[in-house]
């Protein structure tokens, strides 16, 4: 799978090669980067807390439909899944509480 990023003006491309996703982690996908760009622009108090907690819930269920946690699932019966989550919410709350905002620009 690849992703590609591309800026045209006011316009972002974001190509997925989808091949190897399922068809609910597709629509998720389309649904996550919508709601994204809904949390980017609101400028309602409500929604925008409300679509950054769907914003999240949506990352987890996808985190919870990988790949590494469906191939390893009837050989163990560790729950990859929800350790991910547990550790990336510790991560997380690590940045919330020390105020670290992460910039990702070069």
């Amino acid at each position: 799978m690849s992703a590609q990023t591309s800026i045209k003006e006011q316009m972002i491309k974001i190509e997925i090669d989808g091949s190897e996703l399922t068809p609910q982690q597709v629509r998720l996908i389309r649904s996550l980067n919508t709601m994204l760009a809904h949390v980017l622009l609101t400028e309602s108090e409500e929604e925008y807390f409300e679509g950054s907690a769907e914003f999240m819930r949506m990352c987890a269920a996808l985190i919870k439909q990988a790949r590494f946690t469906e191939e390893l699932k009837d050989q163990s019966n560790i729950p990859y899944a929800q350790q991910a989550l547990e550790y990336s919410v510790d991560v997380l709350q690590e940045y919330v509480t020390a105020s670290k905002v992460v910039n990702y620009d070069n």
